[in-house]
């Protein structure tokens, strides 16, 4: 796996989160993967951001699969059970799928189906040692599974914005994932450079991979609503301000995202995670600012 090499030998990885569509077609999905074909190292399918239903993050991975591109699976604790999860790690490795971010999920309740039941059989430290074990050739119930087992490059992830005993409460977190196999830890959105310098002094990045995640604004109003409501996530005045003052404020938003990217790259981190939240379109413009 080109990935896992590239995360071992101290390589800067780039993953663009590419969203399934809310239905069947996957045309669009494939052509906006198409736009950056080779121009980064993996993309991350999620599993129903948010909330809101939309195809599985395995049937996304495993059709970008098979077209040629690397992908990661999230395997989420919200909607399945440990059943469900052991046949969808094993069913995606059979599909050439070995890269598995595991994540909690967000509540339900924010979501297109507030009405639906969260199950979270396994938390996330579950959900990883299940992992251990299936890599180990054995399930849950200490049956040795057919054939060879699945090679997994294990990732999950990781609240950047927490502060004080929030934090020390997350590193202790972290501590029992990288004990539990995990590799890289995506973080979630940074805005601002401080921040990103406070991750470097209280991770130890030499026990696993950091990657910053860029999130593409979509203008000021969208990244006001995220510094007033969204917890952990704090966006710099003056960063709103530039969008606001902007004569192009679609092209700001990349700017601003490109210069991110490229700070991330210069501190020194393992890579960066770039989301654009429904501008997949968009995902060439930031790799280009980037490069200018």
């Amino acid at each position: 796996m080109q990935l896992e090499e590239k995360l071992r030998t101290g390589g800067f990885v780039v993953f663009g989160e590419m969203e399934p569509p809310k239905g069947a077609d996957f045309s669009r999905f494939l052509k906006n993967a198409s736009l950056v074909k080779g121009r980064i190292d993996a993309l991350v399918v999620p599993e129903m951001a948010n909330a809101v239903m939309k195809a599985c993050s395995l049937a996304g991975c495993a059709f970008l699969q098979s077209r040629g591109f690397e992908t990661i699976m999230q395997a989420c604790c919200r909607d399945r059970n440990r059943l469900a999860l052991q046949a969808d790690i094993l069913g995606a490795s059979a599909l050439g799928v070995s890269a598995v971010m595991a994540v909690p999920g967000e509540d339900i309740v924010f979501g297109d189906h507030p009405r639906a039941r969260e199950v979270k059989d396994l938390d996330i430290h579950q959900l990883l040692a299940m992992l251990q074990t299936l890599a180990q050739g054995r399930d849950l119930s200490d049956v040795e599974l057919e054939g060879t087992p699945p090679s997994l490059l294990v990732g999950s992830v990781f609240n950047a914005g927490a502060s004080g005993g929030a934090l020390d409460m997350e590193l202790e977190a972290l501590e029992k994932k990288i004990g539990l196999g995990v590799r890289f830890i995506v973080t979630s959105p940074v805005f601002d450079e401080k921040r990103l310098e406070v991750l470097l002094k209280r991770i130890d990045t030499s026990k696993v991979s950091v990657i910053p995640t860029v999130l593409l604004l979509k203008s000021a109003g969208m990244a006001r609503y995220i510094d007033r409501n969204i917890r952990h996530i704090s966006i710099p005045a003056e960063t709103i301000q530039a969008i606001q003052k902007a004569g192009d404020k679609a092209w700001e938003c990349v700017r601003t995202a490109a210069g991110l990217v490229s700070s991330i790259r210069e501190m020194g981190f393992a890579g960066v995670s770039i989301s654009t939240v429904g501008w997949e379109g968009k995902l060439p413009w930031i790799l280009d600012a980037v490069r200018s």
